[in-house]
C-alpha cells in the first residue's frame, strides 16, 4: 500500500469522524427519549426522505469545493419537474407514455444544466461573486416559474412515475438507490478524475491554480453546470414524489444543504471535503428530524434545531482549529 493511499484513508477517516460522532449522539439521545425510535418505520422513512435532500446537497456540494455557492438549487430542481410536467401534459398527462416521460427527463436535465452553465459562465467571465450570480438566477426562475404556472400546482401524470417515487427494489426504496448511485458519481469524479482535481485547487487558490495551467474558467463552468444538472435530477425525484410540481417546493432545503456539508467536513471557503461524510451528515440530519418528529415536535421546531446545529458546528471547528494551532506553537 502507498504512502499517498494511506494518508487519503486516514484524512477519510478523520472527515468522518465529527460525522459519525454526531450519528451516535442521536442514536442514543433519541433512542432513549423516544422507545419508537430504534425502529424499521423510522428507518424507511428516513430513505424515503433522504433521497431529495441529498441529491440538492450534492448540487451544492461542488460549487462549495471551489469556494462558491449555488442558491439557486431549489428552484432549478422546480424548473426541471415543471419542464418534464409540462411535456406529459402535452402527451396526455395521466395517459402519457415511457418516451414522453425520458423526453421529458432530458430535456429536464438539460434546463437544470442550462441554468448551471449561465452562472458558470457568468462567474468565470466576470469574477462576480457567486452568491450575487446565484441569488440573480434564483430570483429569475422563481419570477418564471410563477408567471408560467401563476403560482399554482402542475399535476396529473401517468400511474408508472409513481414507483419512482415510492417503489422499492429487494426492499431498498427507488429514490435512495437513485441517490446512492449519485453520490458513487461524485465520489469518483471527486477522486479519481482530473475535474475533481482541479474543483479542489481552485476552491484552495484559483489564482495559483490559474498560473498552474488549469483552465480555471472551463472547470468552474462544468462545476456549475454538474450543479445544475444534479439539481434536475432532484426535481425529477420530488415530481414522483409528490405527484405534482409547484415553484416553491423544497424552498427550506437551501440552508439545509449547506449545513449538510458544513456538518461533513467541507470548508465553506472552498479546497476541502468529501462526499462519503457528507453523506453520513445527511443521514444525521433526517434521523434529527425523525427524531424530533416521533417526540411531537412539529417540523419548525426541526428546523430552528437545525440551525442552532449549524452554529454549533461553527463553534466546534473553531475550537477545533485554536486547539491544533496552540499545540503546533507548542511543538
Amino acid at each position: 500500500m502507498t504512502a499517498v493511499t494511506e494518508r487519503a484513508r486516514s484524512s477519510l477517516g478523520a472527515e468522518l469522524a465529527s460525522p459519525l460522532a454526531a450519528f451516535v449522539v442521536v442514536m442514543v439521545v433519541f433512542g432513549i427519549a423516544a422507545p419508537n425510535f430504534l425502529s424499521r418505520a423510522t428507518f424507511g422513512s428516513v430513505a424515503f426522505q433522504l433521497p431529495e435532500l441529498g441529491l440538492l446537497t450534492l448540487a451544492m456540494l461542488l460549487p462549495i469545493l471551489t469556494g462558491g455557492l449555488n442558491l439557486a438549487i431549489t428552484f432549478t430542481a422546480n424548473i426541471a419537474g415543471l419542464t418534464l410536467a409540462w411535456v406529459l401534459q402535452s402527451q396526455g398527462g395521466v395517459d402519457a407514455g415511457i418516451g414522453a416521460f425520458v423526453l421529458g427527463s432530458v430535456l429536464a436535465i438539460a434546463v437544470g444544466a442550462l441554468s448551471g452553465l449561465i452562472m458558470g459562465l457568468v462567474i468565470a467571465y466576470t469574477k462576480a461573486h457567486p452568491i450575487l450570480v446565484s441569488l440573480s438566477m434564483m430570483i429569475f426562475l422563481r419570477g418564471l416559474g410563477e408567471f408560467l404556472t401563476r403560482g399554482g400546482d402542475v399535476s396529473g401524470f401517468p400511474g408508472f412515475l409513481a414507483p419512482i417515487g415510492y417503489g422499492s427494489i429487494f426492499g431498498i426504496p427507488v429514490p435512495l438507490l437513485i441517490f446512492i448511485a449519485c453520490v458513487l458519481i461524485w465520489h469518483v469524479l471527486l477522486t479519481r478524475m482530473k475535474l475533481g482535481f482541479s474543483t479542489y485547487m481552485i476552491g484552495s487558490n484559483i489564482e495559483a491554480t490559474r498560473y498552474s495551467g488549469i483552465n480555471t474558467r472551463k472547470v468552474q463552468v462544468l462545476v456549475y453546470t454538474l450543479s445544475g444538472a444534479m439539481c434536475a435530477v432532484a426535481g425529477i425525484i420530488m415530481l414522483a414524489r409528490f405527484n405534482s410540481v409547484r415553484v416553491g417546493h423544497g424552498e427550506s432545503y437551501l440552508l439545509i444543504t449547506v449545513l449538510a456539508c458544513f456538518l461533513g467536513g467541507v470548508n465553506p471557503f472552498g479546497g476541502f471535503g468529501r462526499v462519503i461524510p457528507v453523506f453520513v451528515a445527511l443521514v444525521v440530519l433526517q434521523l434529527l428530524s425523525s427524531g424530533l418528529n416521533l417526540m411531537g415536535s412539529n417540523q419548525h421546531l426541526a428546523t430552528a434545531v437545525w440551525g442552532i446545529l449549524m452554529i454549533t458546528v461553527m463553534i466546534l471547528r473553531w475550537v477545533a482549529e485554536r486547539l491544533k494551532f496552540l499545540n503546533a506553537n507548542k511543538g
